[in-house]
């Protein structure tokens, strides 16, 4: 005789997993999100300060910007094994697919990027060096962003169902980033649209992760639980004291604002790693994505007015 199948549960189809877990190491892609964000953001914070007269914060964002991108490229063909894979990646462009838009954004923005920081070293063709610049700036604006509309382009429950809010969080987390090295990096005299950057970056990572939270419905318990929920909290920790102390001592204090700019590195370095941690933990748990298709089922069946008092029966 055939042993009887296992009686199911609630949250699972006999307990098995339903989605395969990302094969995405956290160290490639969440590190790939974090220096690409922080690339973009420096490049951004180096034309604005180029265009306002503050040379020596404009290399230094150039600069950090070109190192950046750089490690985040050799994170990207880590993670993909070779590096004709990166190279394949641009045999075709597909304006409805993420990861086709940022790559070719990447492959763009790179040459941009190191023509402005070494054409700002050498100081030679300051008009091309300009539209290099311009160039990184314009590309880099993608660059911080476009990673928060790939990992929602996905059916992670964590990933997918805070969309709406998940490139705010990480065009934040970019801007909190650039504005924390560069005020790290600047002369004192010289580091005040750092400053305001990082402050402002922070409020809107905090706000837009919280609001992100908030609409996910049930997967943003895989947010607040295990590592993803360790390294958000630290995320929030780090975020609200570097930007309080942009606000405060660092516009006086060298020492404060080393403290401050470490601070928001360390926050939104903790943001990308802990929302990729979530999307792992939501991916290897059925509930995350049984529970929404049954709430769906009992909706069409009774209506969007009596679903909220109806609960799904369980299989058979």
């Amino acid at each position: 005789d055939e042993a009887p199948a296992p009686t199911a549960r609630r949250d699972s189809y006999y307990g098995r997993p339903i989605l395969k877990p990302p094969t995405w190491e956290a160290r490639d892609i969440a590190g790939y999100f974090f220096l690409g964000g922080l690339a973009g953001g420096s490049s951004i914070l180096g034309a604005g300060a180029e265009l306002s007269g503050r040379p020596r914060m404009a290399r230094s964002c150039k600069l950090a910007a070109l190192g950046a991108a750089s490690l985040s490229l050799v994170a990207l063909v880590h993670d993909l094994g070779k590096p004709e894979r990166f190279v394949n990646m641009l045999r075709v462009f597909k304006p409805t697919s993420p990861m086709s838009v940022g790559s070719w954004l990447l492959g763009a923005y790179g040459p941009a990027a190191g023509g402005a920081a070494l054409l700002s070293l050498t100081g030679r063709l300051p008009r091309t060096g300009r539209v290099a610049t311009l160039g990184a700036a314009l590309l880099g604006s993608g660059l911080a962003s476009y990673t928060g509309a790939l990992i929602s382009d996905t059916a992670v429950p964590a990933w997918h169902d805070g969309y709406r809010q998940m490139p705010f969080v990480f065009v934040g987390s970019a801007a909190s980033a650039a504005g924390g090295l560069a005020t790290i990096t600047s002369p004192l005299a010289e580091a005040a649209p750092a400053r305001r950057t990082g402050a402002l970056g922070a409020l809107l990572e905090l706000s837009s992760l919280r609001l992100m939270e908030r609409s996910m419905g049930g997967s943003a318990e895989a947010m607040r639980e295990g590592r993803a929920g360790r390294l958000l909290h630290l995320s929030e920790a780090l975020t609200g004291l570097g930007a309080v102390l942009d606000l405060t001592l660092a516009r006086r204090r060298r020492g404060a604002a080393w403290v401050a700019g470490a601070a928001l590195l360390g926050g939104s370095a903790a943001t990308r790693f802990g929302i990729f941690a979530a999307g792992v933990q939501s991916a290897a748990d059925p509930r995350y994505t049984v529970e929404p298709q049954r709430a769906r089922l009992a909706e069409s069946r009774v209506g969007p007015e009596m679903a909220g008092q109806v609960t799904p029966a369980a299989p058979a």
